[in-house]
């Protein structure tokens, strides 16, 4: 089957200075595709080559026309004032919308073709005609989507996971007790009741844009990091915290920290107001509050290097089953071809 695929991100390592939490799965997911048989080709701009200067076109492909496929795949995008709203040209301007539009147009309108809407970002209005429409598949990266979507969530490869080594993991030093990688949005909430607490007893790191962080004088912010220090973060750390926005939280939408976490050993302490908490994490690692988060941090630097530490990576990378890229891949398949029949794929 041919996919076009649009996506406004990178397969690659991509440019420090640009909010794309996919580069932890997409590529995982696209090769995925590709092994079982499908072709692929990238409908949005290619910016691993434009931005950051880095040519994929061996192994991917591009079109900016209207390539004749079988299957429209979207990453949905959303109205962002002043960048992808204002007109063609104009500094600062973004174009993924724009093309959106163009792309649901021609092949979802127009020709009628299958189309997967993936609302990574859970932004696809209640309302939206799209959720109605017989050709169209809604997904959320979530284990309980909205009533008609189904639960497509961030892939994790499953090579990645066979391999993962919890005994190794538990023996490197870990000097940061606590790191918190990701972006502000959304998130002051969360920050404020888990994190800063913690923060204000543990020596710490923040990674992400915060733009708005005079209300925390004693957290230290590191700004943006290149996409491969991201690893090499986790694997200094000894724990973090998964904060969430209230919208991901009420329907188990969990991001990419969590396994990227997990899989460098760097254990990953949950509030127990996500829906499904204990789908991702052990429920020793469950907090309530910020004193919670603290006390952990405390026991977790006791035993940091134990037997115990070896069982609580295990027991977090059982949890990351959910995520692998073959299960993924299942329910995708299916949406490819029979995107109207929801009600029959299995929740993950």
């Amino acid at each position: 089957m041919r996919i076009g695929y649009s996506c406004w991100g990178f397969l690659g390592p991509g440019i420090t200075d640009t909010p794309d939490g996919g580069r932890s799965h997409r590529r995982v997911l696209i090769d995925g595709l590709l092994a079982r048989g499908h072709q692929i080709v990238f409908l949005q701009a290619n910016r691993d080559h434009v931005e950051a200067g880095l040519d994929l076109t061996a192994s991917y492909a591009w079109e900016q026309g209207l390539p004749e496929i079988d299957v429209l795949m979207l990453e949905w995008r959303w109205p962002i004032p002043g960048r992808n709203t204002t007109a063609c040209g104009q500094p600062g301007h973004t174009c993924d919308l724009h093309r959106q539009h163009e792309l649901l147009g021609h092949y979802t309108h127009r020709l009628r073709l299958p189309t997967v809407l993936w609302d990574k970002d859970r932004h696809l209005p209640p309302d939206d005609t799209l959720r109605n429409q017989g050709n169209v598949a809604v997904c959320e990266a979530a284990l309980y989507p909205s009533p008609g979507a189904a639960s497509l969530l961030f892939p994790v490869a499953d090579h990645a996971l066979d391999g993962a080594d919890a005994s190794a993991l538990a023996a490197l030093h870990r000097e940061l007790p606590l790191v918190y990688i990701g972006n502000q949005y959304d998130r002051d909430a969360a920050f404020d009741r888990y994190f800063a607490p913690a923060a204000a007893q543990h020596e710490h790191l923040v990674a992400g844009k915060w733009t708005r962080t005079e209300r925390w004088p004693h957290i230290r912010f590191a700004g943006r990091i290149a996409f491969p220090e991201v690893d090499n973060l986790y694997t200094r750390a000894l724990a973090t915290v998964l904060l969430l926005p209230d919208r991901y939280a009420a329907v188990g939408q969990m991001t990419q920290r969590l396994f990227e976490a997990v899989l460098a050993g760097c254990l990953p302490l949950t509030p127990d107001t996500i829906e499904g908490a204990a789908r991702f994490t052990p429920p020793g690692l469950h907090v309530s509050s910020g004193a919670e988060a603290t006390r952990k941090i405390d026991q977790l630097r006791q035993i940091a290097g134990t037997a115990r530490h070896v069982d609580l990576i295990a027991e977090c990378m059982r949890r990351l089953d959910t995520f692998r890229l073959s299960r993924q891949l299942t329910t995708l398949d299916r949406l490819l071809t029979e995107p109207a029949r929801l009600q029959e794929i299995a929740a993950p």
